[in-house]
C-alpha cells in the first residue's frame, strides 16, 4: 500500500483554509481520534477530514480557533460520511456544541447492504477494494507530540478509503428499499449524541439497582447523581470517583461509619475524599419521606414467562426479518425487552412508544405486537 499524501494542519489560517475548501464538496469524509481511560469526556487529538482533494490532518491541540471546523460540521449543503460514529458524535458534541449535518454512517448502510451487524471499516474496504489496513496503530495516544508517520498513516487512511467507500455502496443502497432507514437510523444517532447526561437517571444505569427498595434506592439515586456531577466537574471516569459496586453497597447496607466503608471495598483514598458526602447522603435518604422515594425498578426479565416470551418472540424475529439485514439490527435483545417492558409494565402507553413500534420497524414491529398481546 502506497504511503498517503496529507496536510498536517496546525494553525488556524490552515485550518480555515481547508475547512472552505471542504465547504464547496458535497460530500467529505471525517473521523476523530481520542483518549478516554481515565475520564469523563473524551479528549480529542486528532480530526481526519478529507474532502475527495485534500487530505488533511488537522492537530486540535495547535489551534485555538476550531469555529471553521464547526461551521463545516454544521453546513447543510455538505453531506458527511462517516464510519462507526457513535464516539464521534460524542466527541462533536463535546468540543464543537454541534452534530455533522446531513451525516451517514457506512457502518449502517453495511448493516442494510446484507453485511454481518456492525461491520468493522477495515472489513468493508477489504471487500469493496481488496485492500488490508495497517491496524498496527490503533493503539496510540493521540494526545502524545509527535506521532509517528506510522500512526499519521493510520489515521490518514480512516479516511482516504471511506469516502470511496461510500461511493461505491451509496448505488448498491439505491437500489434496495432501505434507503430511508438508513436515513432515519443516521438521524436516531445525531438526536441520541445531542442528549444531554442526566444525573437524575443516573441510579438506573447502575447494576442491581432493581434489588433496591424505598430509602435504599433513594440513597443509591442521591449518590449516583452526586458521583455523576463530581465526574463531569473533574472530568473523571465515573469508576475513578468511587467504584460502581462499592457504591451500590453502600446504599445497600445503609452504610452509618467510614469504616463500614472500607470493609464494603471502598479504596482508603475514596474513603478519605468523599466517605463523609457518602454517608451524609445515605443519612438524608433515611429521614426523607416515603414520598421521596424513587418507584421501584421493576425486574421483568426475573418473571417466569418472561424467557419463554423473549424465545418466542425471537423465534417470530427469526421468520419475519429480511435475509438482507441481520436480526439484531432489526430487533436486538433489548429491543425485545423494551417491548415486552411496554406491554407489561407500561400499559402500552402511546408517549412511551418503543422503538420496534416506530419507523421502518413498525411493519415488523406490528407483527411481534400481535404475538405479544396473543402470549399475555
Amino acid at each position: 500500500m502506497q504511503p498517503l499524501d496529507y496536510l498536517w494542519i496546525n494553525s488556524n489560517k490552515q485550518l480555515q483554509t481547508v475547512c472552505q475548501q471542504a465547504r464547496q464538496k458535497s460530500a467529505v469524509a471525517l473521523d476523530t481520534e481520542f483518549i478516554r481511560t481515565r475520564t469523563f469526556y473524551p479528549k480529542l487529538g486528532l480530526i481526519q477530514l478529507y474532502d475527495g482533494e485534500r487530505l488533511s490532518l488537522i492537530d486540535p491541540l495547535s489551534i485555538d480557533d476550531l469555529s471553521p471546523f464547526t461551521a463545516l460540521l454544521a453546513d447543510h449543503h455538505v453531506l458527511k460520511i462517516l464510519h462507526a460514529c457513535s464516539e464521534d458524535l460524542e466527541v462533536f458534541q463535546t468540543y464543537f456544541q454541534q452534530q455533522p449535518k446531513p451525516m451517514i454512517d457506512t457502518q449502517i448502510m453495511a448493516d442494510f447492504l446484507g453485511f454481518q451487524n456492525s461491520t468493522g471499516f477495515a472489513k468493508l474496504v477489504a471487500h469493496y477494494f481488496g485492500l488490508e489496513l495497517d491496524k498496527g496503530a490503533s493503539r496510540t495516544d493521540w494526545l502524545a507530540r509527535p506521532l509517528s508517520e506510522q500512526q499519521l498513516q493510520y489515521a490518514a487512511a480512516d479516511v482516504w478509503y471511506l469516502l470511496p467507500l461510500y461511493h461505491k455502496m451509496q448505488p448498491l443502497l439505491a437500489q434496495t428499499e432501505w434507503q430511508s432507514a438508513v436515513a432515519e437510523e443516521c438521524d436516531f444517532l445525531l438526536t441520541r449524541a445531542a442528549e444531554p447526561d442526566n444525573p437524575e437517571n443516573a441510579y438506573l444505569k447502575i447494576g442491581n439497582a432493581w434489588r433496591l427498595q424505598n430509602e435504599r434506592l433513594l440513597s443509591l439515586k442521591l449518590l449516583a447523581k452526586w458521583r455523576m456531577n463530581v465526574a463531569m466537574e473533574r472530568d473523571l471516569a465515573l469508576n475513578f470517583v468511587i467504584k460502581e459496586q462499592a457504591l451500590y453497597q453502600a446504599a445497600e447496607t445503609q452504610a452509618k461509619h467510614t469504616s463500614e466503608l472500607l470493609d464494603l471495598g471502598f479504596h482508603p483514598n475514596e474513603v478519605r475524599r468523599h466517605g463523609k458526602k457518602v454517608l451524609q447522603l445515605i443519612a438524608q435518604a433515611q429521614k426523607a419521606e416515603s414520598e421521596q422515594y424513587p418507584q421501584a425498578i421493576e425486574q421483568i426479565a426475573i418473571l417466569p414467562r418472561y424467557k419463554t416470551t423473549l424465545k418466542a418472540l425471537q423465534h417470530k424475529l427469526s421468520e419475519i426479518c429480511p435475509p438482507e439485514i441481520a436480526k439484531e439490527n432489526l430487533a436486538s435483545r433489548k429491543v425485545l425487552h423494551q417491548l415486552i417492558k411496554w406491554v407489561w409494565l407500561e400499559q402500552s402507553a402511546p408517549e412511551k412508544l418503543p422503538r420496534i413500534l416506530q419507523g421502518w420497524r413498525k411493519p415488523y414491529g406490528e407483527v411481534l405486537l400481535q404475538l405479544l398481546q396473543s402470549v399475555v
